[in-house]
């Protein structure tokens, strides 16, 4: 008998969102889709040319990443985050994050018995991973409290939904705790150029928190919010070279490779801060106008130091707000979605045109 896989796997999120879609699609100025946070800008002609230049390539693309893809990648983590020490075998281009973190438990031989530990609120990606290896999973935001230790455990910061950023000090004792345990660690960095507030971000390879050793160290670097590369699938992993080999030994058979067109626009991408900095600006002046939109209709907005995502409550079960929001026009993500911790909050998206931002933001105003 054939399927069933699906059947271990929870509901697709998104797909419970249908009677508050057509709600907020009835308002009469249309609806302002702040739910998902996928790009709405468009991707830098810098990138786009490079990407056309490289579209006769007839051949299969290489696993590992062109030469020139792990340079600039290498090139890029030590311009734009300080991450230092890093070899270009220790990076390895991925078909989009949501891709590498949906079977990273599998292609490291993870099943039955492997326990992964995910935060208390997570991007459910980081679950789905673990169920379909067959391994066990938990949340936990202190996973060196567990009674035994875990094969894997995820970091998000800043984290998708909540935009909280773990300093360097956090930071720092999780890895000193995973190596003394011999437990990976892996950090979902697709957000860390994104923090507010004058505050930054490190990474978990930042010689502030790893002594520039990246041993049971992974992180994971996303092209999708930072160049607006959504479409592209674009983005690698970077950390310890035994893991990475591995990773690249078990993708070549399984044949998950990036399209040669792609590697070249994350060549260009990664070349070029100027556009990276005006769309890090585009979503600073977005979130300008929504946050206090939010708090003056009477939201709290709680932790949001950094990312793409205002995490906000009305003290309120959260597909209540929903529907509230809904009824203004306003489609945003329920908490739930996230974890328990997320009953009463739901995740409001920078990522929307300007003049839908504008929008929310005199919708929300109409209700002071």
């Amino acid at each position: 008998m054939f399927g069933g896989r699906s059947a271990a796997l929870p509901t697709f999120p998104w797909d419970t969102l249908a009677d508050v879609t057509a709600l907020a699609k009835a308002h009469p100025d249309g609806i302002v889709d702040l739910s998902v946070g996928t790009p709405v800008d468009s991707v830098a002609p810098v990138i786009r040319d490079a990407l056309a230049a490289a579209s006769s390539a007839p051949g299969y693309p290489t696993t590992a990443g062109t030469p020139a893809l792990r340079a600039s990648a290498v090139a890029a983590l030590a311009r734009r985050y300080g991450i230092t020490g890093l070899a270009e075998s220790a990076v390895l281009p991925v078909i989009g994050t949501k891709e590498l973190i949906a079977w990273l438990p599998t292609l490291l031989g993870l099943g039955g018995g492997d326990v992964v530990v995910v935060p208390e609120l997570a991007y459910p990606t980081y679950e789905v991973g673990a169920r379909l290896a067959g391994a066990s999973w938990l949340r936990s935001d202190a996973p060196e409290r567990l009674d035994a230790p875990p094969a894997l455990v995820y970091l998000n910061s800043p984290s998708n939904p909540t935009g909280a950023i773990l300093t360097a000090g956090e930071l720092r004792a999780v890895v000193g705790w995973a190596r003394e345990k011999g437990v990976l660690l892996v950090s979902d960095e697709c957000y860390l150029g994104l923090g507010w507030d004058d505050t930054a971000p490190r990474s978990v390879l930042h010689p502030q928190v790893c002594d520039g050793d990246h041993t049971g160290l992974l992180a994971v670097h996303s092209l999708s919010k930072t160049s607006s590369l959504a479409a592209y699938r674009a983005g690698f992993v970077a950390g310890d070279a035994a893991v990475v080999a591995e990773l690249l030994a078990v993708r070549k058979h399984a044949g998950m490779m990036v399209p040669t067109p792609v590697q070249a626009a994350m060549v260009a991408a990664l070349d070029d801060d100027e556009h990276e900095h005006e769309q890090r600006d585009r979503y600073a002046r977005r979130r300008k106008t929504l946050l206090p939109a939010l708090r003056a209709a009477g939201f709290t907005v709680d932790l949001s130091q950094g990312g793409l995502y205002l995490w906000a409550t009305r003290g309120e079960p959260c597909r209540s707000t929903l529907g509230w929001l809904a009824e203004r026009g306003i489609l945003v993500a329920p908490g739930e979605f996230y974890g328990p911790a997320g009953a009463e909050h739901v995740r409001v998206a920078l990522t929307a045109p300007d003049e839908r931002i504008a929008a929310a933001a005199e919708r929300l105003g109409s209700e002071r």
